[in-house]
């Protein structure tokens, strides 16, 4: 492919935004759409071409230089980007579902006055996004990583009029600063020891180092803080589940496929690193599984709809961390994609549910929906299966592989990451009952307007649908007699890895029966939280009681978060803002102590020299020869 094309891949979106931003809000609804979603498509369609034409030369690496950027002593960074396994697989996630997302949006946002700058975000984030995942090194990963940052801020404070929306994009906002503040900082301690920023010389340079090497420890923790921040891991989470507050498209495009799984790209890109870091590593896997587990059930008594599918994004982000901290690296990109399907699909699912009930997010108030909306239902219950595990959908197989993994590395994370897959297929199968089953429990007039979506929100719904069910099937294991294609294509990606730590990439030690015995846990364990959920939802017809209604201890606890927000307010936001009240009263005082100051001193000698303008010759003659009897003295003494 030649390297003109590749470019346009990222200068579509780019392209795309330009038009529909400067042309805001003169350029038609109808015509925004069409441009913002064609240039997404047009990426998506550009990004095939380049992996059937990688595959077809024979999937080797190919960077293409762009132009000199930053040459600073012997520093020199290029703007330029890198074709391999890692970066085309992420291409086409984030294209591909992107531009479901952006004809989803044709619909959802039709009648929103900001329609045309909603498009320009849209392909904006995108666009970074890519320059993300497409970069040759990691100053121009850091500017994709501040970009998003950047449009997740404008996004999620969409709806601008509204305050705790744009609370909630600061929030965003600044956390994800402190991450990034740990990037920077892994940033410039691999310029400091490799003189470079460039994947295929760092990487080149550090299968110098032996394991466990200090250095290697620094770079990596750095870096891991960084996608802590991106990809919502404990402590830096807090800000995803507020970011429900953008539009529902966003929601998808944050959760699903982009921003938030660019910290598992960075981990995945810099294997080599934390290849020679076993101990990071370590740290990785225990924050994913506490991630996993803390969120799954958090998740168990969330009430609006997407809510329990954020707090179901951060947990399933720990599981791919768990993976990342075993060095399953291909595993965890085969959750990547599958939960790209599965959670974006589940997301537009809930803006369908959310457009027919007029705005309302409450699961409380829903209920029966099946028959209204029977596209909606089907492709939410294949989603579902899909994220708790069930074969023979997509999850099964990316899950079922990162807990293999996990078992063979560290029992415990195992018995951990179970029973996050328990509360994942509670919480999943509970939002769906409760939503789509028993009767109707909202309003008369929300009954009266209940239909299903349009065409342009269906049909993406159907594709993903259709990618969640069979999307596993790029990764069967040899258990089951597949071939595992995914692992088989992204194994040239490790080459580095494998000779700097050999024995971390060993066949696999579990026979078969175990990898059985495996899996029929995982299963066993999703089918009896789903059947419990059905006895409780369905069987029993219990609706979760209203806010009014006192909770227990426990419960309350969960309900509320385990009060995560209000302890991150007591200890960092209002110690903070205290300091800076105190600084800025005093920095007002002292200014207007200087500056009133000032102005009475000189108002006090211009009252003195005033008296001296008598406007009397003779006053003016006598104060002449006191001058002249001073200069006189002064030039004698000198």
């Amino acid at each position: 492919m030649s390297a003109s094309l590749f470019f346009l891949i990222p200068l579509l979106p780019l392209l795309g935004f330009l038009i529909n931003g400067m042309g805001f809000p003169h350029i038609p609804k109808s015509l925004a759409g069409i441009l913002g979603t064609l240039t997404a498509v047009g990426s998506f369609l550009l990004s095939l071409f380049a992996f059937n034409a990688f595959v077809a030369e024979g999937s080797q690496p190919m960077v293409y230089h762009l132009f000199d950027w930053i040459s600073v002593g012997t520093l020199n960074i290029p703007f330029a980007f890198q074709v391999d396994q890692l970066s085309l697989l992420m291409l086409l996630i984030i294209t591909g579902v992107g531009s479901l997302i952006h004809i989803y949006s044709m619909g959802y946002m039709h009648d929103d006055a900001g329609f045309g700058k909603f498009f320009a975000y849209l392909n904006l984030f995108l666009f970074f996004m890519l320059l993300l995942v497409m970069g040759s090194n990691y100053v121009i990963m850091f500017i994709g990583w501040e970009g998003v940052g950047l449009c997740s801020y404008l996004l999620i404070g969409f709806w601008n009029k509204n305050n705790s929306y744009n609370d909630a994009a600061r929030k965003a906002f600044i956390m994800n600063r402190v991450g990034d503040l740990g990037f920077l900082l892994g940033i410039f301690t691999i310029i400091a020891t490799f003189g470079t920023v460039e994947y295929t010389e760092v990487f080149r340079q550090a299968t110098g180092f032996q394991v466990g090497d200090p250095i290697m420890v620094t770079i990596t923790l750095l870096l891991f803080v960084g996608a802590m921040g991106k990809s919502a891991q404990i402590p830096l989470y807090t800000w995803l589940p507020d970011a429900m507050a953008g539009p529902t498209p966003v929601s998808a495009l944050i959760h699903a496929a982009t921003m938030v799984t660019a910290g598992i790209y960075m981990v995945i890109r810099s294997n080599v690193l934390y290849s020679l870091s076993p101990g990071t590593l370590e740290i990785v896997g225990i924050i994913g599984a506490a991630t996993a587990l803390f969120a799954a059930s958090i998740g168990l008594l969330q009430n609006d709809i997407k809510k329990v599918l954020a707090y179901s994004t951060v947990s399933q982000l720990g599981y791919m961390f768990m993976g990342l901290g075993a060095m399953a690296y291909s595993a965890s990109m085969f959750h990547v994609i599958t939960h790209a399907f599965f959670k974006a699909l589940l997301f537009l699912g809930a803006g369908s549910v959310i457009h027919a009930m007029s705005n309302e997010q409450d699961i409380r108030a829903m209920g029966g929906l099946r028959k209204k909306l029977p596209i909606t239902f089907l492709t939410f219950l294949i989603a579902t299966i899909a994220i708790s595990g069930i074969p023979p959908f997509a999850g099964f197989f990316s899950k079922d592989e990162i807990l293999a993994h996990v078992f063979e590395h560290n029992k415990l994370l195992w018995v951990l990451g179970v029973l996050g897959s328990l509360m994942t297929s509670f919480y999943m199968f509970r939002l769906l009952f409760l939503t789509f089953f028993g009767t109707f429990r909202g309003t008369q007039e929300q009954a009266h307007h209940l239909h299903e979506s349009p065409a342009s929100m269906t049909i993406p719904l159907i594709i993903l649908a259709v990618l969640s069910a069979l999307g596993g099937f790029i990764g069967v294991p040899e258990a089951l007699h597949g071939s595992h294609q995914l692992a088989a294509f992204m194994s040239p990606l490790y080459d580095a890895s494998r000779l700097v730590n050999p024995t971390a990439f060993l066949p696999t030690a579990l026979s078969h029966s175990e990898e059985y015995l495996l899996m029929g846990v995982s299963v066993a364990v999703a089918l009896i939280s789903a059947a419990t959920a059905y006895v409780m939802y369905v069987s029993k017809n219990n609706v979760p009681e209203p806010e009014t209604v006192e909770k227990s201890g426990l419960q309350k606890l969960v309900y509320n978060k385990y009060y995560i927000d209000e302890l991150y307010d007591a200890v960092f936001v209002k110690p903070i803002k205290a300091l800076s009240n105190l600084l800025y009263n005093f920095g007002e005082f002292l200014i207007d102590l200087v500056v009133n100051g000032s102005v009475k001193l000189i108002g006090m000698g211009s009252a003195l020299l005033k008296k001296t303008q008598t406007g009397s010759v003779g006053d003016y003659v006598f104060a002449m020869v006191l001058g002249i009897v001073a200069l006189l003295f002064w030039k004698l003494l000198l």
